[in-house]
C-alpha cells in the first residue's frame, strides 16, 4: 500500500513555471516507478511523465518534452515535476501515480488525489 499526496499546484501566467511535488508513504518508495498524469477539462486523463526507481529511465509525453522535467529524491520519498514555459493548454488536474514493474506509461496501481494547475493567458 502506498499513499501519494501532491502539492505545488496553483495559478500561473502563460510562460511561467511551477514545481509539483508528490510525497509517498506506506511502502518502499524507492522500488516504484513514479508517474505524472493530468486531466484537463472535458478530456480524459493523459500521461505526462514517468521515472523508474533509479532515475535511469525517463519518459515524457510529446506535448511536454523540453518544458517539463521529472525527478525523484528517494531519500525524501518524493517525486517532482518541474514545469516551465507553461501554456494555457497545460491547465489540468495533475495526478501523481506509482506502480511496480518496468512500464512507464500504463498500469499504475496507486494514485494521489491530484493538484490543480491553472495557466492563464
Amino acid at each position: 500500500q502506498v499513499q501519494l499526496v501532491e502539492s505545488g499546484g496553483g495559478l500561473v501566467q502563460a510562460g511561467g513555471s511551477l514545481r509539483l511535488s508528490c510525497t509517498a508513504s506506506g511502502r518502499t518508495f524507492s522500488s516504484y516507478t513514479m508517474g505524472w498524469f493530468r486531466q484537463a477539462p472535458g478530456k480524459e486523463r493523459e500521461f505526462v511523465a514517468a521515472i523508474n526507481w533509479s532515475g535511469g529511465s525517463i519518459d515524457y509525453a510529446d506535448s511536454v518534452k523540453g518544458r517539463f522535467t521529472i525527478s525523484r529524491d528517494n531519500a525524501k520519498n518524493t517525486v517532482y515535476l518541474q514545469m516551465s514555459a507553461l501554456k494555457p493548454e497545460d491547465t489540468a488536474v495533475y495526478y501523481c501515480a506509482a506502480r511496480t514493474g518496468i512500464r512507464l506509461r500504463m498500469d499504475y496501481e496507486y494514485w494521489g488525489q491530484g493538484t490543480q494547475v491553472t495557466v492563464s493567458s
